[in-house]
């Protein structure tokens, strides 16, 4: 089971109490790769947001400065929201990653959870699932690394144009992220893209379903088995209490945040407890917990990857370091000696 970080490059606060700048921050997430590559973790991937409290909108780029920092852990972006997005300039910035990086680049496609890009880049959100459909169908052409030939209402026609640079030797290694949609996961299977599947709330159990619908339906369709990748928040401390307390006011700020602006009632301790405790969504706790726990994805959803959002609002940048220190070096091997000890007991 491969095991990655990854962070919207969320704004944390300086020593006065005020946020930091952007450009900090920014800085900030390439010092947090390097910890990562450090202690041997497979993925570092960047998400992408357009909004005062994260400083990452263009997720190709941070990779590129962490590509010339680092030596060999995987650049992903964690999402590429496609939607708002030109589907051929999406994979000329990750393929001339995937060169300038020696071949270490990989593009996670999604929709976005957040809407701030659309009327940002001049797109009606009446559109949102047509702009996904026909710029998944252009993205998935262009990969091929052919002429493309297209037709569609959300942009002009392709008529046997090429798309450069090309990938050496294969195609742009290339997800999608799904939240919880039958819906996505049918689509995901029909391309033949392995999967990342982004629980952020409830039981991890309860999407084994969209496992299943998904492995299902890439053999239905004729398609070759695909990887399936877990995407949740998570923190690692030395003891179960001290992470639990660190993290607390973070998430319980960002998620009040949010609430309040998609119309969620107030979190608190209790909602907090639950989706920390061994069943939820969030991975908190000391490197045995956390291992126990992503260990456990590869029984209930056969996951063959987990990716730990560690970035969590205002969760101070040190914090964040030791975090991926543990889980690289503390999570990681553990979770490898649990999974052989299953292995061996069957």
């Amino acid at each position: 089971m491969l095991l990655g970080v990854s962070t919207f490059g969320d704004v944390d606060l300086a020593a006065d109490g005020a946020p930091k700048h952007h450009a900090e921050v920014l800085r900030q997430v390439v010092e947090q790769a390097k910890v990562a590559d450090a202690v041997g973790l497979h993925s570092f991937g960047v998400g992408e947001h357009h909004r005062r409290d994260f400083a990452v909108s263009a997720p190709d780029v941070v990779l590129a400065a962490i590509a010339t920092a680092t030596e060999n852990i995987r650049l992903g972006s964690a999402v590429t929201v496609l939607s708002s997005d030109d589907p051929i300039r999406v994979f000329q910035r990750f393929a001339t990653l995937d060169a300038v990086s020696n071949g270490r680049a990989e593009v996670i496609l999604g929709r976005g959870s957040f809407t701030e890009s659309f009327p940002l880049f001049g797109y009606d959100l009446s559109d949102y699932d047509a702009l996904f459909e026909e710029k998944l169908e252009i993205y998935d052409r262009v990969r091929s690394q052919n002429p493309v030939n297209w037709d569609g209402r959300t942009r002009a026609s392709l008529r046997g144009q090429m798309v450069y640079p090309h990938v050496e030797g294969r195609l742009l290694p290339t997800w999608i992220g799904v939240g919880g949609s039958p819906q996505s996961v049918v689509r995901t299977a029909t391309y033949g893209y392995p999967m990342v599947l982004a629980i952020i709330g409830g039981e991890p159990e309860r999407f084994r379903p969209y496992a299943d619908l998904y492995r299902r339906t890439l053999a239905e369709a004729g398609k070759e088995p695909q990887a399936l990748s877990v995407h949740s928040p998570g923190y690692v401390a030395e003891t179960d209490e001290q992470a639990l307390e660190e993290y607390y006011p973070h998430w319980l700020a960002t998620r009040n945040k949010i609430g309040a602006e998609r119309g969620w009632g107030p979190a608190g301790r209790g909602e907090y407890e639950a989706a920390a405790d061994e069943d939820g969504a969030l991975f908190i706790g000391s490197p045995e917990t956390v291992a126990a726990k992503v260990a456990r994805l590869k029984g209930t959803l056969g996951a063959d990857r987990f990716e730990m959002k560690y970035s969590s609002g205002t969760l101070p940048h040190e914090q964040m370091m030791r975090s991926i220190e543990l889980f690289g070096s503390k999570v990681a091997p553990r979770v490898a000696d649990m999974l052989a000890d299953m292995h061996a007991d069957r």
